[in-house]
């Protein structure tokens, strides 16, 4: 079935936005600050790992670093389109627009949760990979893994942060829809390089996340978003950065 990985990933965040909205009123309000914390901290964590990943290589007994020149254009030049452009503001208007129709007006937390959620399950490798897995051979494999992940974090951040979290389905939904129905178009550019420089870059960005997750919001990561765009258009250069 085609996007059934989409659809799994969709449902495992609804679901643990939904478990998490229940058990978040166990909690008072310094233990969800704390789990707030926790959250942020484990986002930190897996970040790491995965950028750790993409810039370290073991070259005769020895560990060796790399690709600092990508890190640095790609986040500079990716965040200097995403400001002109506003990304930051278009989700936080997406956001408000969310939180009137589905009666949260009064939740003071609901767009903050809502962009920091969606930017945390939607920025990554997988989102892309599995699509185009999904897409071209109908394995839902990739996004079935990713879903168990999303689950459980989505079931944190919404009982530390508030049900804004939940809505970050939709633009799973919508990202992950489109590629993959677009997955034979973008497959060819997908090289092992472009995934690694984008799974690279993704890391870095939840990094991000997860640092307004612990000192509040101190990043506008949506409008950094470009800086993925650039690390796969990097891979195509002539020149290793």
């Amino acid at each position: 079935m085609l996007g059934l990985g989409t659809i799994i990933n969709t449902v495992a965040i609804v679901t643990g936005g939904v478990i998490g909205h229940f058990t978040g009123k166990l909690f008072k309000q310094d233990q969800q600050n704390a789990l707030t914390i926790a959250c942020g901290v484990s986002v930190i964590f897996i970040a790491i790992a995965g950028a750790m990943q993409g810039m370290l290589n073991i070259d005769d007994g020895k560990i060796l670093s790399g690709k600092s020149m990508l890190i640095v254009l790609c986040l500079a030049l990716g965040t200097i389109i995403g400001e002109l452009i506003g990304i930051e503001k278009g989700f936080e208007h997406f956001g408000e627009w969310l939180k009137k129709k589905t009666g949260n007006s009064g939740d003071n937390q609901f767009v903050s949760a809502f962009v920091t959620a969606s930017l945390t399950v939607c920025i990554g490798a997988m989102a892309i990979v599995g699509a185009i897995q999904d897409g071209i051979s109908g394995d839902p494999t990739t996004l079935v893994v990713k879903s168990v992940l999303d689950f459980i974090i989505i079931a944190v951040m919404t009982s530390s942060l508030g049900k804004g979290c939940i809505f970050s389905a939709i633009p799973v939904l919508i990202f992950e829809g489109i590629i993959t129905l677009l997955a034979r178009l973008i497959a060819p550019l997908m090289t092992e390089s472009a995934i690694s420089y984008l799974s690279l870059i993704g890391s870095i960005l939840i990094f991000c996340v997860g640092l307004n997750l612990i000192w509040g919001k101190k990043v506008r990561v949506a409008n950094m978003l470009p800086s993925i765009v650039l690390a796969v258009i990097a891979a195509y250069l002539p020149w290793t950065l």
